[in-house]
């Protein structure tokens, strides 16, 4: 019998358009100083696949682990859940 592992899924912001069916996704989270107890920004960046081109950048997107498509794509583009503001 085969396990089905569950990928992981993840908001983001996409950063970056680095190519045809690409983005760059950044995910921001605070941790805790082991010592001080004060609370640090960290992030982390990731290339994303988007087969469609539908993101922009500013857009809120959700994310899903994948298999690798390239080098650095590890990660596709599920749906757009908030387009960003143009003025």
């Amino acid at each position: 019998m085969e396990t089905q592992k569950i990928k992981k899924s993840k908001d983001a912001v996409v950063v970056s358009k680095s190519g045809d069916k690409s983005v760059v996704c950044q995910i921001d989270y605070k941790i805790k100083h082991p010592k001080y107890g004060k609370y640090i920004r960290r992030r982390t960046k990731l290339g994303v696949h988007d087969p469609q081109n539908q993101a922009a950048i500013g857009d809120r997107v959700e994310i899903t682990e994948c298999r690798p498509i390239s080098k650095t794509k590890n990660w596709r583009l599920v749906k757009v859940l908030k387009k960003a503001v143009t003025e």
